[in-house]
């Protein structure tokens, strides 16, 4: 398998992690984001949304960081990241889409750049979207967590799920953005325990070979 990647990429942490977890051989192509590599003719001829990260598996391309995980998750059943129970699936997905669906989208690299120009907002305003729609969706998560940890060092029960997955990428943003994580001390003890983590470990994007 092969994992178009850029090395500060959320979306595409997310997916390290999880193929770290479950111990699937991949080969890491990075994309560099920052001149629009994503956006060139054959990269576009691989993934059509021209997004990262994208997994190529056999010469199939999935791209979609949640859809490439529940991929993962069907093809290497363990360790799993989703509980047994469907009601129990369920909440951890509803973390998860928190991150990925209402928080990350938001905060990505090409809606900051469309807030800088064409809409020409300076960078403190930039700044300030940011922290906001960070502070906004943590608030709700922080409560989840606080209801749903088994241990406190994990989103749901005692095992990592696809929740943990998706939560530590977005901690290392907000961080990486001045955010002030302070008010949510449950998240913040998960994430810690979290960064421990072998496979997170080597997930994280300084570990990485396009780190700059």
């Amino acid at each position: 398998m092969k994992l178009y990647t850029y090395f500060r990429s959320s979306a595409a942490y997310r997916v390290r992690i999880a193929l770290n977890l479950k111990g699937a051989a991949y080969e890491a192509v990075p994309v560099d984001l920052r001149p629009g590599a994503h956006r060139q003719p054959d990269y576009l001829a691989r993934n059509p949304q021209g997004l990262i990260p994208a997994l190529d598996d056999a010469g199939t391309v999935v791209g979609q960081s949640l859809a490439v995980i529940e991929y993962l998750e069907e093809t290497h059943p363990q360790p799993p990241l989703l509980p047994r129970r469907p009601l129990e699936r369920a909440r951890v997905r509803s973390m998860a889409l928190a991150i990925a669906c209402d928080m990350h989208p938001l905060n990505n690299m090409r809606v900051l750049k469309y807030l800088r120009s064409p809409l020409g907002h300076d960078e403190d305003a930039v700044d300030t979207w940011y922290r906001h729609w960070i502070a906004e969706g943590f608030h709700g998560l922080e409560e989840e967590a606080k209801r749903a940890s088994g241990d406190g060092r994990h989103m749901f029960g005692t095992e990592v799920t696809l929740a943990d997955v998706c939560l530590v990428p977005q901690m290392f943003n907000a961080r990486r953005f001045n955010c002030n994580v302070a008010p949510f001390p449950t998240l913040c003890g998960i994430c810690g325990h979290l960064e421990t983590l072998p496979g997170f470990v080597q997930a994280a994007p300084d570990a990485q070979p396009d780190a700059s």
